[in-house]
């Protein structure tokens, strides 16, 4: 019998230890699904997190499996805070929102004009038969002066912070 009860009272302990022990302090860990795009030539990837249409809010979180809030005030964000996003409606197939190349971002972090919010340039080949892949915000801004493609900028705000890039990560 008193075997019985020390065997019962090291199991209640080693069991009331176990809940006590020192848990992980620290923030929670949190998983996005994560987009990839080109940022300077450079494979990047990133995360859309909020968008000022509920359209492409919806969209997005179709796309990504993983929601996409609605902000409608993202809107009303001043332009000079803003940099972009060139997403492809046509052209050579591949992971873009509408089934077609990645998006291109300009000003990646580390450059003078980096930040997460980004104007919404939908990018239309005149010719899609003639597409090729764009990796430059640069490229994409020579193609629409050459006419091989126009830019139509619907007045949709994301915000899509880098979460991997050339030099960095979080």
């Amino acid at each position: 019998m008193k075997i019985k009860l020390i065997l019962l009272l090291s199991v209640v302990l080693a069991l009331l230890l176990a809940a006590c022990a020192a848990q992980p302090s620290g923030p929670a860990k949190a998983e996005l699904p994560a987009g990839k795009a080109y940022a300077e030539g450079q494979e990047i990837y990133f995360v859309h997190t909020e968008a000022s249409d509920a359209g492409v809010a919806d969209k997005l979180t179709a796309m990504m499996k993983s929601p996409v809030l609605l902000v409608p005030s993202l809107a009303s964000v001043p332009d000079s805070a803003l940099a972009n996003v060139y997403v492809f409606t046509n052209g050579l197939k591949g992971a873009g929102p509408f089934g077609f190349q990645s998006d291109v971002f300009d000003n990646p972090p580390g450059s003078d004009g980096y930040t997460p919010l980004r104007r919404l340039n939908l990018v239309t080949w005149a010719d899609a038969a003639k597409a090729r892949e764009l990796k430059f915000a640069a490229d994409v801004l020579a193609a629409e002066n050459a006419g091989e493609l126009s830019l139509e900028q619907p007045g949709v705000v994301i915000n899509m912070p880098f979460v991997v890039w050339n030099g960095g990560k979080r």
